[in-house]
């Protein structure tokens, strides 16, 4: 047995519809964003989008409640899977998607919602996108538990809870700057 691999979900809504030009630092850094996450410290698989080259969607995507339609039919969205809680930390919170979330307050309404979730899911499980807004809304309206939580509060494999190992945040930060050394250029 494998054990389990973490689920990650991340919604955001643009101040202005998607194509707008202040959102072009957002499309700009998205491309080197996705190849920056597949060459992470700790990283599984991601879900790709039906209308876009790359990998399979995880079913039909889906938006929660909280989605507003700017006219383009679509808000920024990621679902992916991690080996644990430390690597997707490490990924965030360095590097190029740091950067781009510096910039973040440019792009993306202020949310009234959390800004993603994470759970546990059995090692040969996919998440749809409908189980992502799923466990997404239950963090909203019901704060973090093994359902859907978040780094802040965060729990294990077994539904404990627990904090994340910072030694090992740092470690996979380090070998992310190694294996990601020139993605903040690349042209995609």
């Amino acid at each position: 047995m494998k054990g389990k691999q973490l689920a990650l979900y991340t919604f955001g809504v643009f101040r202005a519809p998607a194509n707008d030009a202040v959102n072009q630092g957002f499309h700009d850094r998205n491309d080197r964003n996705l190849v920056a996450v597949e060459l992470s410290e700790g990283f599984i698989a991601r879900s790709g989008y039906d209308d876009e080259p790359g990998p399979e969607s995880w079913g039909e995507q889906v938006f929660p409640r909280f989605y507003v339609e700017r006219g383009d039919g679509w808000s920024p969205s990621t679902l992916s899977l991690w080996k644990d809680l430390a690597s997707p930390m490490a990924f965030s919170y360095a590097g190029i998607h740091a950067e781009a979330l510096r910039h973040g307050r440019e792009w993306f309404l202020k949310p009234a919602w959390p800004p993603y979730a994470l759970w546990w899911v059995e090692w040969d499980h996919t998440p749809t996108w409908t189980e992502a807004v799923k466990r997404h809304e239950f963090l909203h309206d019901h704060n973090a538990s093994p359902f859907a939580f978040d780094f802040k509060t965060a729990f294990d494999e077994e539904d404990r809870p627990t904090t994340i190992d910072r030694d090992a945040v740092k470690r996979n930060i380090r070998l992310n700057e190694e294996r990601q050394n020139g993605v903040s250029q690349l042209t995609v």
